[in-house]
């Protein structure tokens, strides 16, 4: 945790809060922190700053906070993710939050098994909890947005043309002939499938809604290990600020 995320719940007054649970634990057992310290603090979709240690016991930390800083500028990426892995899952959440995505979706695909979409870790509370230990490891307050879309065929026909307008769409798929561009600074929509790709005919789905295939060579990647290195390469750059 290398800020605290802090909610509208934890405000006891303009400029303090009280802190239990996981973040208590972590500044007493990771941090040590001791009373008149400070600690990185960001509030929730809002600013971030520093927090002094006004008050610390066995069940809770009173902190005076300052909320003087803009957090990461967001990625200006609608990530299209094939329902993962549950195993992969959360990780694959944490990796997307501390890279800086704020708009993921997660569609249905003919590889996707049918208990996949059974996880408890697709539950809000979850889907939640890894989102913020993922902000927590960035530095970052800005909590992404996910949607699940369960049907292929519905989501590709009547909601992805309208979310790739203004944006450059592209569909990650082995065996295609482009190179994955990179140092993009405008708004971008990257599809990724599951486990062996989409099947031919999804990616024929996805480029007739305005998608281009795209390719990271001959190496088929996992998907966990996918997301970070596309995303990676398409906004080296923003990744720096």
């Amino acid at each position: 945790m290398n800020l605290a995320l802090l909610f509208d719940e934890d405000f006891v007054g303009p400029d303090r809060v009280i802190l239990r649970g996981r973040r208590l634990t972590h500044l007493q057992s990771v941090i040590k922190v001791a009373t008149g310290d400070t600690v990185p603090v960001g509030r929730a979709d809002g600013n971030m700053g520093m927090g002094e240690v006004l008050r610390l016991t066995d069940t809770e930390a009173e902190l005076r906070v300052t909320l003087d800083q803009m957090p990461p500028t967001p990625l200006p990426l609608t990530l299209i993710l094939a329902m993962p892995r549950p195993k992969m899952f959360r990780r694959i959440l944490q990796t997307c939050a501390t890279q800086g995505v704020k708009d993921i979706w997660l569609i249905n695909s003919y590889k996707v098994e049918k208990s996949f979409w059974q996880t408890p870790w697709l539950s809000e509370d979850h889907v939640r909890e890894n989102l913020i230990l993922g902000l927590e490891q960035a530095k970052d307050t800005g909590i992404p947005r996910v949607q699940a879309r369960k049907l292929f065929k519905p989501f590709v026909e009547d909601e992805l043309p309208a979310l790739l307008e203004g944006k450059q769409a592209l569909v990650a798929h082995p065996g295609t002939s482009i190179p994955c561009p990179v140092h993009l600074n405008r708004p971008t929509a990257l599809c990724i499938g599951p486990e062996g790709g989409f099947t031919p005919y999804e990616v024929e789905k996805l480029e007739e809604a305005g998608c281009r295939g795209v390719h990271l060579g001959p190496r088929i990647l996992r998907m966990e290990t996918a997301v970070p290195v596309l995303v990676s390469r398409l906004f080296d750059a923003c990744l720096s600020g």
